[in-house]
């Protein structure tokens, strides 16, 4: 060891990085809330199975992604959550960040697919970047809107939407072995 009086150059502060957003789990009316405020083409859910928040360093809402059971009957199989609502003020990667997140929570309760519906003409940089990979794409219905019913208006029926879905590794294996058996055994027919 030397005797060398210490420069300030040995002592530098460290830097601080930036405080990044958190995620956290918020009521149903802290969303829907937030959901009207920022989100105006479409209503509140119905229903949730939970709902996560994104938070500046400050504690202020940033984003919200609220998470429910699929509305189409056919994905309602009980292993399958869809992003019903996502809705943010802008900040960088706020999309994919609580989509990553929702992905985890869900995986964590059990569920092995999501999905979720984006309109072709808006950006989906954000789950690409989460890695959920397109389905398909329908085009515009009338759907509820029938003259027979008489609900209120959703927002999504006069545009083409696509549907995005993200699944578990139990989730393909399974689909793959389903795809392999014959539809004629698969609905205990037999040909003969």
């Amino acid at each position: 060891m030397t005797d060398q009086p210490e420069t300030a150059a040995h002592h530098r502060p460290p830097r601080r990085r930036p405080t990044r957003p958190r995620v956290r789990p918020i009521s149903y009316r802290q969303a829907c809330a937030y959901i009207s405020a920022h989100h105006q083409q479409l209503e509140r859910p119905q229903g949730h199975t939970f709902s996560l928040g994104l938070t500046s360093h400050a504690g202020h809402l940033i984003g919200v992604a609220m998470v429910g059971r699929p509305d189409a009957r056919h994905h309602d199989d009980g292993l399958t959550a869809e992003v019903t609502r996502l809705a943010t003020d802008g900040p960088r990667n706020a999309y994919s960040v609580l989509l990553a997140a929702a992905w985890r929570v869900a995986r964590r309760m059990g569920y092995q697919r999501m999905i979720t519906y984006t309109r072709t003409d808006r950006p989906a940089a954000g789950l690409q970047a989460a890695g959920w990979k397109v389905i398909t794409e329908t085009p515009p219905t009338r759907g509820r809107n029938r003259l027979s019913r008489h609900p209120a208006p959703r927002g999504t029926g006069d545009s083409t939407r696509t549907r995005w879905q993200i699944t578990t590794e139990d989730w393909r294996t399974r689909t793959e072995a389903a795809d392999r058996v014959p539809r004629w055994a698969r609905d205990g027919q037999d040909p003969r």
